[in-house]
């Protein structure tokens, strides 16, 4: 029994024993690791001292492509269609002959019109010569004050006659004009609404006109871009200096095609209902290949974003809270900082809120650092798309070499999977 005490014993102290062993030997591993990860250097990358500045920004809305002339042809006048000019689809000239209403009815009309103001006119003639005699017989009282009166009234009647037959007349004409149809404008004319031979009344639409040169698209311009745009106007840009690209869907599998316009609208109210300002862009479209109707984007050029914080999209990562960056403390160790964000500027993300006058903020790669990391600051040239690139590149690079070295890998594995198989055989 007693034996069996000192056997229990001694174990006891051997396990205890180990168990300080262990201890010391985690003890040691963790004071190495911490003395590694103090000793670490500090990470060098780009830092910068937040400040306000102005940033170009490209914007681009949907919109519905139109022809500010199109024209759609109704008919003034009553009557048969008696004859169409054109052919359906093509293009005609401003002025061109297109229909034809009855025209010799009309002609007629306006004949016996002209008749009508000629009978008028010898009636004028003759009612003046009457009065004129009448007042040289009164002047020498061969006649009664009241033939004289009726003489003038008479003369008054032929000369309204005579006004009222030229108004007749002047109608006749304008009928006549509009028995013929002619273009308004010049542009690629529609099918014909209505067939040769039928009757039209006046309001009755026949075709549309629609001219193909220049191009208009109308849209809505949120109400900051539009506050934007007018303090430049009021610098002293013109609106015409404000570039506008049109971007339309490729076709049979091209790319996208695009035309170069300009901005000759900016509305002078803000809509209750959207919160936007109405705009207009025009493009020149010589050829006719696009057509109206179409659903494009509008990328508009030189509008500017004043007084704003802004960082390298790089720089700007995940967090607990949402978006953040790093700054640099007192000691040179990296913070998180959560921001808001606002537009994209190109390579640059404007932040709303979470940065400061003077702060230091990490705008180049954030890879690799965590909040503490000791950071070896390095001057930041100002080119945000440079930082980008370099990153990008720095992650191909990356990329690459871990393919490389699991193909490399792989050709290891394989070969001692041969070894193995040979001297298993």
């Amino acid at each position: 029994m007693k034996n069996m005490f000192y056997g229990v014993r001694s174990a006891l102290m051997v396990i205890g024993a180990s168990a300080l062993l262990v201890a010391c030997g985690q003890e040691e591993q963790a004071e190495q690791a911490e003395g590694q990860q103090q000793e670490r250097p500090p990470h060098p990358v780009e830092v910068t001292e937040a400040a306000r500045q102005d940033l170009p920004l490209e914007k681009s809305y949907s919109s519905l492509l139109r022809s500010d002339d199109e024209v759609t042809l109704v008919a003034r006048v009553t009557g048969y269609l008696q004859e169409r000019h054109f052919e359906p689809g093509e293009f005609v000239e401003e002025g061109q002959l297109l229909y034809s209403i009855e025209p010799d009815v009309y002609r007629a009309t306006v004949n016996q019109r002209e008749a009508d103001l000629q009978s008028a006119r010898a009636e004028f003639a003759r009612a003046q010569r009457d009065a004129e005699r009448f007042e040289r017989l009164l002047n020498q009282n061969s006649v009664s004050r009241q033939d004289y009166d009726q003489a003038r009234a008479d003369l008054g009647v032929a000369q309204a006659n005579v006004a009222q037959a030229e108004a007749a007349l002047e109608s006749a004409q304008i009928d006549l004009n509009y028995a013929e149809v002619t273009a308004p404008v010049a542009g690629m004319i529609s099918l014909s609404e209505i067939n040769v031979g039928n009757l039209v009344q006046s309001g009755t639409e026949l075709a549309t006109v629609t001219p193909l040169d220049p191009l208009e698209v109308r849209f809505q311009m949120p109400q900051d871009d539009a506050f934007a745009l007018r303090r430049q106007l009021r610098e002293g840009m013109a609106v015409e200096d404000i570039r506008a690209t049109l971007a339309l869907p490729g076709r049979d599998g091209g790319g996208d095609q695009t035309l170069e316009g300009r901005l000759d609208y900016l509305g002078s109210r803000v809509s209750d209902r959207t919160s936007t300002v109405q705009a207009s862009a025009t493009f020149d479209n010589p050829d006719g290949e696009i057509l109206p109707g179409q659903f494009v984007r509008v990328s508009i050029e030189g509008l500017k974003r004043y007084g704003v914080f802004a960082v390298p999209e790089i720089a700007v990562t995940q967090g607990l809270m949402g978006p953040q960056v790093f700054v640099l403390d007192d000691d040179n160790r990296a913070r998180s900082r959560t921001v808001s964000l606002g537009e994209i500027a190109g390579p640059w993300q404007i932040l709303r809120d979470g940065l400061e006058e003077g702060d230091r903020v990490v705008v180049g790669d954030p890879t690799g650092i965590e909040p503490g990391t000791a950071i070896d600051p390095q001057p930041f040239s100002g080119d945000a798309e440079q930082v980008v690139e370099n990153v990008e590149e720095a992650q191909e690079e990356q990329a690459e070499e871990a393919a490389e070295q699991a193909q490399g890998g792989g050709t290891e594995g394989d070969q001692e999977s041969d070894g193995e198989g040979d001297s298993s055989q």
